[in-house]
């Protein structure tokens, strides 16, 4: 199970896509052994002997027949062609110290288990680096397409659902009774921060006595505990202990929250644009369904043809997206193509 949850957060995006079917284990064969691809795909060629053995051989175009209409083997060419057109796109975009710093937060995260996890999918550091680096590519591409497309509407529809800042003050622990203990002694009125820098298991926030500031928007509180803080009054202490599961453990953590003070919502929506602009970004990163239209209009702009059938269906899945208007002139040409030819017989 981790090993599996470690590539979804390496490829979020690309996942999104349908690069899920095969990143449990074979995601990392694309960006590994790219170059070896292609030393391979030159031999190819020639027919050239993968093994030998008494009697036989296997010869690199027959492996490759053999192989081609595996959906993980389609879907590493995939990745490979995204990767490849968006490194054209936008790869002075993406910078090799925004990868090593995400591959060293994951590597923070799982602590002592990184590589056991790493092994467990497969993958290779320079592998795992380069998915975070495709991730990310596709990411920027995400982010240009939705600033281009959003319109007022979407903006008035962020605000309505949009929080501003709010003053809180937490205390997280792994200890279901014990937090039960601490959330009584908090709600009759024992110091909060006190409480905090005693029993938070929060390094982040516990010696400034668990206070911490954060909008509808922020990623560093759970949803579910912004949730519980937002329905507070200020100077209010939850009722109940707020449960999270932390994803890359499987751990449930224990939540004592205090709302200190709300910030006063403005009635203009353009008062919060550049905040609302990040969160309607955000969430077209995470529509599959858009993130598949931006692949597929690069891969159009890219001009990619499909020279072997085996793989058409898989990247027709992208190319389609953004080319039916395109196909559309094709059959339009074929048929003044066609009527021209009739004139002529004539």
């Amino acid at each position: 199970m981790k090993a599996k949850k470690f590539l979804l957060g390496a490829v979020t995006l690309v996942a999104a896509t349908t690069l899920a079917a095969c990143s449990s284990s074979n995601g990392a064969i694309s960006s590994a052994n790219k170059d070896t691809d292609k030393a391979l795909e030159a031999k190819a060629l020639k027919g050239d002997d993968i093994v030998t053995y008494k009697g036989g051989s296997i010869t690199i175009r027959e492996f490759y027949e053999t192989v081609k209409t595996n959906s993980q083997a389609q879907s590493v060419l995939l990745q490979m062609l995204i990767s490849d057109v968006l490194e054209e796109e936008y790869g002075s975009k993406v910078t090799n110290d925004d990868v090593q710093k995400a591959f060293d937060e994951s590597k923070a995260n799982y602590g002592d288990s990184f590589s056991q996890a790493l092994a467990s999918a497969g993958m290779t550091e320079e592998a795992y680096k380069q998915q975070i680096r495709t991730s990310k590519l596709v990411e920027y591409a995400v982010k240009v397409a939705a600033e281009k497309d959003i319109t007022d509407e979407q903006y008035k529809t962020a605000y309505d659902s949009y929080t501003p800042e709010v003053e809180a003050q937490i205390i997280q622990m792994t200890d279901q009774n014990k937090a039960n203990e601490v959330l009584k002694k908090a709600q009759n009125g024992d110091d909060f921060a006190q409480l905090a820098k005693e029993n938070s298991t929060d390094k982040t926030t516990k010696e400034n006595g668990g206070t911490v500031k954060f909008d509808s928007t922020s990623t560093t509180v759970p949803t579910d505990v912004q949730k519980a803080i937002f329905a507070l009054k200020d100077g209010q202490v939850g009722s109940q202990l707020v449960s999270v599961v932390d994803y890359s453990t499987y751990a449930s953590n224990y939540y004592i929250v205090k709302l200190v003070k709300k910030t006063e919502k403005s009635k203009n929506w353009e008062d919060y644009k550049d905040v609302l602009k990040e969160a309607i970004v955000k969430s077209k990163q995470s529509d599959s369904t858009y993130v598949a239209k931006v692949v597929g209009e690069a891969l159009t702009k890219y001009n990619v043809k499909v020279k072997d059938e085996a793989f058409q269906s898989i990247i027709s899945q992208y190319a389609k997206t953004s080319a039916s208007s395109s196909t559309s002139a094709s059959s339009s040409t074929s048929t003044s193509e066609s009527s021209t030819s009739s004139s002529s017989s004539k």
